[in-house]
């Protein structure tokens, strides 16, 4: 009854938790350390590429530098499906060379654990690399490439000089407005002998404006001593009246343009989602060639590109045991050149695509397949 009486201690509940095996845990540490600083170094190197291509607005335009910054950050997160794959290969190498050059594998080998186990974790790694990759890539990539165009445009109308050329006429792709202008005053802020010429939905123009001079008002022209003329679908006048003052969209310039081109020809910039809407749609209406060819291969891109950080591992793991023991500065020079081959075969691989030599799908994934069968069959003569 005393026992029984007495206050007896509550049983404790012995519950089985998974941990995650020492050899795992060890790996994962060896290759994080590497992960993160060829991670950062990319993104690092790319943002300051894009910065010297926008510098000559901050130098020559004026334009102001924290504008321009932000416009260099909102460019950083479509780098990322690039920056995974080196990164993923980098700290692969590294970690598998390191433990490689201190005859650790061997350690392990003679205590009967088998290469694939060995390369499991890292490929782990690789594949969980791939997923956040893609996920980057699909959903936050796209909206960051909006705001950095927005931004741009705020960079061009922050300028001291106008985005058009004299005696040349510019059309603005958001609007379809064709301008031309005859000259621009020193102060690049006033223009001489404007006309704009606004399209019709059938026919040629619906729309006329011609303005003695005009100057900037933020993003758009402020047009003075305006002649208004309109026009029906047949391209006769309808109307016709004099106006003081009109105030229209500017334009952006030419240059301009083609830098946005430039910077936004990635995949990334663009959702899977609208990428296969775009190539549904030319192929309903019986588009081909080039223009068909770009969009499949992006397409493509934007699961090949995620997915080669899973290669990057699979190809650096049984490198870093064949050569290993020779070296950090080795590994360094072999994830470069790996990583340079994967991009050159990539992008020749992308312009056949384009040009339908070869299936675009499969000429995104072709560096993929290529990489990936070279570094199984190494890993399977490491093994034997």
């Amino acid at each position: 009854m005393a026992t029984l009486t007495e206050r007896q201690p509550l049983p404790r509940l012995a519950v089985a938790g998974w941990r995650v095996p020492i050899l795992d845990r060890y790996l994962l540490r060896e290759m994080v350390g590497p992960f993160v600083f060829a991670f950062a170094a990319f993104l690092l190197f790319w943002a300051l590429n894009i910065f010297f291509a926008a510098a000559d607005y901050i130098i020559n335009e004026h334009a102001p530098f924290f504008l321009v910054l932000r416009f260099v950050l909102f460019r950083v997160p479509p780098a990322v499906s690039l920056a995974f794959p080196f990164a993923s290969l980098f700290a692969g190498l590294l970690a598998m060379a390191r433990i490689m050059g201190d005859n650790e594998v061997i350690a392990m080998r003679t205590s009967g654990i088998p290469i694939w186990r060995i390369a499991l974790t890292p490929l782990l790694f690789g594949f969980a690399m791939f997923l956040v990759a893609y996920a980057t890539d699909e959903y936050v990539a796209p909206a960051s490439a909006e705001l950095s165009t927005r931004t741009f445009y705020q960079i061009v109308y922050h300028t001291n000089s106008l985005p058009v050329e004299p005696q040349f006429f510019s059309k603005d792709p958001d609007t379809g407005n064709v301008f031309f202008i005859t000259q621009i005053l020193p102060d690049h802020k006033t223009m001489q002998g404007v006309q704009v010429y606004k399209p019709a939905r059938y026919g040629e123009w619906s729309e006329t404006l011609q303005a003695k001079s005009a100057t900037v008002d933020h993003s758009a022209l402020h047009l003075h001593d305006v002649i208004d003329t309109r026009y029906n679908a047949d391209g006769f006048v309808v109307s016709q009246q004099h106006i003081d003052d009109a105030l229209i969209g500017l334009p952006l310039a030419e240059a301009a343009a083609q830098f946005m081109t430039s910077i936004n020809s990635d995949a990334s910039t663009t959702t899977s989602k609208s990428l296969a809407t775009q190539v549904q749609a030319m192929q309903a209406q019986g588009v081909s060639g080039t223009a068909l060819g770009t969009l499949q291969v992006n397409l493509a891109n934007k699961l090949a590109w995620p997915f080669a950080s899973f290669i990057g591992v699979v190809l650096a793991v049984p490198l870093a045991l064949r050569f290993g023991k020779r070296g950090r500065t080795l590994a360094i020079a072999l994830a470069i050149l790996a990583f340079f081959v994967y991009y050159l075969m990539s992008s020749a691989g992308a312009a056949l695509g384009r040009n339908n030599q070869i299936n675009p799908y499969l000429a995104a994934w072709l560096p993929n397949i290529i990489m990936g069968t070279a570094g199984l069959v190494l890993l399977w003569l490491e093994e034997r």
